[in-house]
Formats: structure tokens, sequence, C-alpha cells
């Protein structure tokens, strides 16, 4: 509830509380009732006081700078601009200059400072480094494109369910998992994300609760809010989601559908086991909903981690993977499995959506396959991921931090000890980009956690600033 004299803020009405939250400052701000250089409440109290969530607070004073009317600055907060007409002449006549980097508060920024930000100093980065990767593989692939006979491919708009060897090949992908899909039962995407967006689309609508792990990733908490989405968060543990806390909320809410990531979660790195795997979807069955799993970081897992679609036969559960992870994030490849029924509607959304996928990529990914050589390239990086895991779990210890659960697969989910969004910003300055905890909270929820990217993170000198970091805000002396 909102506390103080704020009058509540509409929910339910057509414009968003976030731009409703936007709209009530601006009139203030224009009515010079806010004065420029006046400092907005934190996110945190703004939340408090008119009863709403920290993300609506993000969303609102981000608005209010895009308008002009608000500027954020560095360590101290959110402040009114100076918009007249003097100020817009000083603004003219001063020589453009970079904007200071602000640590990600949101999913958006979360996506920006990974586009902006330098891999080796980035251990919240949420991807492998370019270095990680095999470029003459993918151009091998490329070379056999041209030299094959896939002329046609390359000056077509290719198959609206996607290129029919990758199809095919996926098909023994899947098989190899112990998901029967066959070619028909597979439909390609511009990459996993993609293929999430459709679904969201076709078989969700406003109003609609949706289950989700908490934490779990930011982008898709912001990609269902922004569909109208009721978020029911399900905590997610050293032994997978809180199925007792899922069996609630699906009785009191009864949810259209559960997104999860079952083997590589993200950001723990936790796999679901098989008796949590064989409870939920029983639990999917008593409370008719149906799930979506999300498999991006499958190919760095071993095959024989069970898979919901493999025990399930696709019947409930839509599954969703691709090869940004693992090959390249500029070839953006993905693709879903599901049911026929679930599939004809989810290809007519990707048809009006923009007609079909790349042949082009989606025939070099099909003969990465074909060949063998991504296998062994997946196999190479779980094998240096092993051992990079090993050496940042060393350091971690070595500087009295300890995992929220056994780190597994890319990420890792550190506990140490403080709010690890009061991190965010200095370690910034000190160079080094970190994610917050909060950003994978459905409910922008702080705490001590934060997740730990084991390609990006094998510095000491990383590990040395977080521990300098970490006592800088215990220190009595620290302001908060």
């Amino acid at each position: 509830m909102p506390t103080g004299t704020h009058p509540p803020l509409l929910r339910g009405a057509s414009q968003p509380l976030a731009g409703q939250l936007a709209e009530r400052y601006a009139h203030r701000i224009r009515e010079r009732l806010l004065l420029p250089g006046t400092r907005l409440p934190s996110v945190r109290d703004c939340a408090r006081q008119h009863g709403v969530s920290p993300h609506t607070v993000v969303a609102a004073y981000d608005q209010l700078q895009a308008a002009g009317l608000l500027e954020a600055r560095r360590q101290r907060g959110f402040f009114v601009r100076d918009t007249g007409p003097a100020s817009a002449a000083r603004a003219a006549r001063a020589p453009a200059a970079a904007a200071p980097r602000q640590a990600p508060m949101d999913a958006t920024a979360l996506i920006r400072g990974m586009f902006e930000a330098d891999a080796a100093r980035s251990p919240g980065l949420g991807t492998l480094p370019a270095d990680w990767l095999d470029p003459t593989l993918l151009q091998s692939a490329l070379r056999r494109l041209h030299h094959s006979d896939a002329a046609g491919v390359q000056v077509s708009y290719g198959d609206p369910s996607g290129d029919t060897r990758l199809r095919a090949a996926l098909s023994q992908r899947l098989a190899d998992l112990g998901i029967h899909a066959g070619p028909a039962q597979i439909l390609t995407t511009n990459g996993a994300t993609h293929a999430l967006d459709l679904i969201i689309r076709t078989q969700l609508q406003a109003g609609d609760a949706v289950l989700v792990d908490d934490p779990g990733w930011a982008i898709m908490f912001a990609r269902l809010t922004q569909a109208g989405i009721r978020l029911l968060p399900v905590p997610r543990g050293a032994q997978g989601p809180d199925l007792d806390v899922l069996a609630a909320l699906a009785a009191q809410h009864a949810p259209r559908a559960y997104l999860t990531v079952s083997v590589l979660h993200n950001p723990t790195g936790h796999s679901l086991n098989l008796a949590g795997a064989h409870r939920l979807l029983r639990l999917a069955d008593e409370h008719d909903f149906f799930i979506v799993e999300d498999d991006s970081y499958g190919f760095l897992a071993p095959e024989h981690l069970p898979r919901l679609a493999a025990l399930d036969g696709l019947r409930r559960v839509t599954y969703v993977s691709g090869f940004s992870k693992v090959l390249t994030p500029a070839w953006r490849v993905g693709y879903l499995a599901a049911a026929p029924e679930r599939l004809r509607a989810l290809t007519d959304t990707k048809l009006l959506d923009g007609l079909t996928s790349s042949p082009v990529l989606e025939r070099a990914v099909a003969l990465c396959l074909e060949q063998g050589r991504l296998r062994r390239h997946a196999q190479r990086l779980r094998e240096r991921l092993a051992t990079a895991r090993q050496r940042i779990s060393a350091l971690a210890a070595r500087q009295g931090f300890a995992w929220a659960s056994p780190p597994d697969g890319l990420f890792g989910w550190l506990d140490v000890g403080v709010d690890t969004e009061r991190l965010a910003q200095p370690l910034l300055d000190a160079g080094w980009l970190i994610a917050p905890g909060a950003l994978f909270s459905a409910t922008r929820r702080p705490g001590s956690l934060m997740r730990i990217n084991m390609a990006t993170s094998l510095d000491p000198a990383f590990w040395r600033a977080l521990r300098a970091g970490v006592d800088d805000i215990r220190s009595p002396m620290t302001t908060p």
C-alpha cells in the first residue's frame, strides 16, 4: 500500500502504472512544483511510497529521462533536470561527451551493458566470450554452403517451418536427448528468444497468470510483464524449483503456463533431477497448465540429464533451444519442438511476424550438426568450463565467498553477504561489470547473491576488487 499523502495509482487502468507514475512526476516538474536540481526518492523509497514494485519505478524514471525531465547522477540518485532556455543554450554549445556508464538496474540495462562490455572484465556476462568460440567451424560451414548444391537456399525465402536439412539434423539432436520429435514437429526461429516470444504472443494473453523461476531470466520477466502477463514467482534453490510453493500457486491462481529452465538454470547453474521432473509433470496435469522448457544452455550439459520434453513426449511441454550460446551470437538460429496442434498456430505467428527465418544461416548450422563438428566443439567447451569452475571456486574461497548452490555449466550463484546492487556501481567504476541478484528476481528483491560467469571471472584482480567492495560496504565509515 502507498504511504504518506500520495494518492494511489489506478490498477487495471488503460495506462500502465509506470506511465501513471511518470506522468505524475512530469506534471509536478513542468508546473515547477519540483525545481531543477531536486532529488527524487530512491527507487525503493518511491516504490514504497506509491505501493508499486521497484521495476515499475525504474520504468517510470526511464520514461522521465527519455523525456529530458530527469537525469541520473552516478552514486547519488535521480535529479530534476534544468529544462529552461538558458540550460538548452548551454547544452547546445557544450562539446559532446560520452555518457558515463551506469550499473545495470533492469533487463534492458543488463543487455546494453553486455553489448558495451569488455568480456575479459565482465563477470556478469550472460554468454561465452568470443575467444571461447570456434570461428574456423563457422567459416568452414559457410565455405561448404557456397560450394554445395545450396544455391536455391541463397536466393529464396525458404520454408516457413525452417530449412529441411536443419530440421532433420535437429530431430536427431533431440533423439540424443531422449526427445522424439520428427522434422514436422520442429519450427526454426531467429534465436531462442524469438521462439519464446512466439509462444508468449500465440499461447498467452494479457491477464493470464504464468509461473516463473525466481531467480530467473530478467529478459523473460520483462517480456512477460510487457505483454500484461501476471508473474507467479516459484522459488528456485539448490534442489530446483520449490514444488510445494508451485502447487500452492497453481491451486490458487490457475496459471496458464510455467516457463522454466530445467538444465543448467540461469542464473543458478542448477539442473532439475528426475524425481522433481516427474512431480512437476504431474502438477501440470493436475492443474492443467503447459510448460515451456528453455534449454538454451543444453549444449553445455551432459546429454543424460533429464529433459521435461523427453519425459512428457511433447504433450504439455514445448521445448526451446538455440545455438547462440555455443556457436555464435551473430547467427540468430533457434528452434522449438511442440505437439502438432501447438505448432500450427506458432508457425502462423512466425509467418505474420517476419515471413520466415534465414535459410542460409540455418543450412550452415545444419552442416555443423551433420559433420559432428558442433558436438566436438561443445565437448571442448564443457571440458574448459569444468577447469574454469575449479579455478574460480578456489578464487572465491580464497576471498571468503560461498556459493548458494554448487556451480555448474556457465554460471555460478554467489553469495557475498551484502546487497549486490550496492556493489554494482563501485565495481563498474573500477572496470568490472557484474550482474546483481535483484536483476534475476521477478519482484526486484534485493539480496546478497550475484551471477558469476565461469568463462569471464578468471582474473584474480576481480576477486580482490569484489572483496574490497564488500568490505567497504560493511565498514562503519561507509555512508549509507
